[in-house]
């Protein structure tokens, strides 16, 4: 589902999935160390901070709307 079709409070609740999913990254990012394991942990914590980006934009036009 787009989130263009998401009511605010289901953006809310994806938003704290998101930022829990970073935070855990962050965390693993620490622990461990490779070159291998930095690279994965970063496209993930990429990953992740887009889909964040996207869904505060669409929490802001949302509360735009009222």
């Amino acid at each position: 589902m787009s989130i263009e079709n998401l009511s605010l409070d289901e953006v809310e609740r994806r938003i704290q999935v998101v930022e829990d999913n970073l935070r855990e990254l962050m965390e693993q990012a620490a622990a461990f160390s490779g070159a291998a394991d930095e690279e994965r942990n970063a496209a993930r914590i990429a990953d992740q901070q887009e889909k964040l980006d996207a869904l505060l934009a669409r929490r802001d036009q949302l509360m735009a709307k009222g």
